[in-house]
């Protein structure tokens, strides 16, 4: 397998959860800039969407889309318990997690990213992503991950998220649960290796 990838985007949660994996894997990063890869490709002929991230597997076939790649990951080696077992209601929780992140999280953040985008669509994103954070912060309680005792794939998604907020100048320590939980997200080897490879940490 094959991951594409934008240093610090939405596929280091793809990244971290190959980590976790233990499967064989090999990465290609996306110039943000000319949108070459680092295997001499062009990143749009890769993926005609255009965004990250992108997995190539074995079969030759692409998948795309954060929330379907980090499942496929996780159901490749059920061992790991990145996913709860397919057809459980934790299964359908973590779907649920991935749904919430996906949309109302990263995706409050797209605007805050753009420089084209207006300032009342920057305003209106960053107000729906705080109350967003506020209710997650009450929900999240005194858990250890979004699932309980358990690393998932969710957990991935929402760190990566979670580091964001720094890069957009919001202060995670408004919200002591979630800095604690993205603390210590951080200090898994696997995270660690994920982010070294990405050049985010030394």
């Amino acid at each position: 397998m094959k991951l594409y990838y934008l240093t610090g985007a939405c596929s280091l949660a793809s990244h971290i959860c190959l980590h976790e994996s233990g499967l064989a894997f090999e990465v290609a990063s996306v110039d943000r800039k000319n949108r070459k890869t680092s295997d001499g490709l062009d990143y749009d002929q890769v993926n005609s969407k255009g965004y990250v991230p992108s997995l190539r597997l074995d079969s030759g076939e692409l998948l795309t889309e954060n929330v379907a790649v980090l499942q496929y990951i996780a159901d490749r080696v059920p061992a790991t318990k990145l996913a709860p077992a397919a057809g459980t209601m934790e299964r359908y929780r973590l779907i649920e997690w991935l749904a919430f992140i996906n949309s109302e999280m990263h995706k409050s953040f797209s605007p805050l990213f753009n420089a084209m985008a207006p300032e009342d669509a920057r305003t209106f994103s960053k107000a729906n992503l705080l109350r967003r954070t506020d209710w997650l912060e009450r929900e999240f309680g005194s858990r250890a991950h979004l699932l309980g005792d358990a690393f998932t794939v969710a957990d991935a998604y929402l760190f990566t998220v979670l580091g964001w907020f720094g890069l957009r100048g919001i202060d995670l320590a408004k919200w002591p649960a979630l800095k604690g939980y993205h603390e210590r997200v951080a200090a898994r080897p696997h995270v660690q290796a994920a982010m070294k490879a990405e050049g985010l940490i030394k």
